[in-house]
């Protein structure tokens, strides 16, 4: 795991709240009122726990599920200026998995269980082969949508290039809400298992805009999320 330095410190102290917007439909778990944000020292201490306990339980979950699969987690802090609040996972070039965490995402979660869950979320979605489901998914979206553009008249190679951008595109988004929410079921999982509070934890969502309903959006709506996370965590 990449160090926390004096700089990021300083980049802790030096975040702003995150402007949220309200859930567009009732939610499943009810919002509480969100507690301040916490100092430095206590928003790297609840970082560095999760990292403790999030990552020997996700590299676990992915051995038992994936034999083959690299399951060598490597936990990141990205900490370039002026990130948004963010977190996303990745392969490095020998298909590492890699999981990111932004300066504001350490910062503006309120307590261990959010920073943990955030985690376990990322986890999910390596273990879970989402990165190369979405690459065939926009190869598959790119062939069709490119061929549609020949069968029906297309004849100029920048309009069929043009169709198979889109395709791919499209293609790649298809899946992605239904990625998101097997990476919620997942995450719910690993995070109990790591001893946090899945259910406290996606109360994270309430503090992010709610991406709804948006036509090719790659988010499902906060509520649809925090169903998955009651469902998951009520069977467990």
């Amino acid at each position: 795991m990449r160090s926390l330095t004096f700089a990021l410190l300083m980049a802790l102290g030096a975040c702003t709240p995150m402007v949220v917007d309200q859930p567009r439909e009732a939610p499943a778990i009810q919002a509480t009122t969100a507690p301040a944000q916490l100092s430095q020292r206590q928003a790297i201490e609840n970082f560095n726990i999760a990292v403790a306990r999030i990552e020997p339980v996700a590299e676990q979950m992915c051995r038992q599920r994936n034999p083959n699969q690299n399951c060598d987690f490597q936990i990141v802090v990205d900490d370039r200026p002026n990130q948004p609040v963010n977190a996303y996972q990745t392969l490095d070039r020998n298909g590492r998995p890699i999981i990111a965490f932004t300066v504001p995402l350490i910062a503006d979660a309120r307590n261990r269980d959010e920073i943990a869950f955030v985690m376990a979320h990322e986890a999910a979605h390596h273990i879970e082969g989402h990165i190369a489901r979405q690459q065939t998914n926009a190869v598959v979206g790119a062939v069709l949508i490119g061929g549609l553009a020949g069968v029906f008249g297309a004849t100029d190679q920048s309009t069929i290039d043009a169709a198979t951008r889109i395709g791919a595109n499209v293609g790649a988004r298809s899946y992605s809400k239904d990625f998101e929410l097997e990476a919620d079921a997942l995450g719910t999982r690993i995070a109990a298992a790591a001893g946090f509070d899945p259910l406290n934890g996606a109360q994270f969502f309430f503090r992010i805009p709610d991406p709804g309903d948006r036509f090719l959006g790659t988010h499902p709506a906060n509520a649809d999320r925090l169903r998955t996370v009651q469902r998951v965590a009520a069977g467990l």
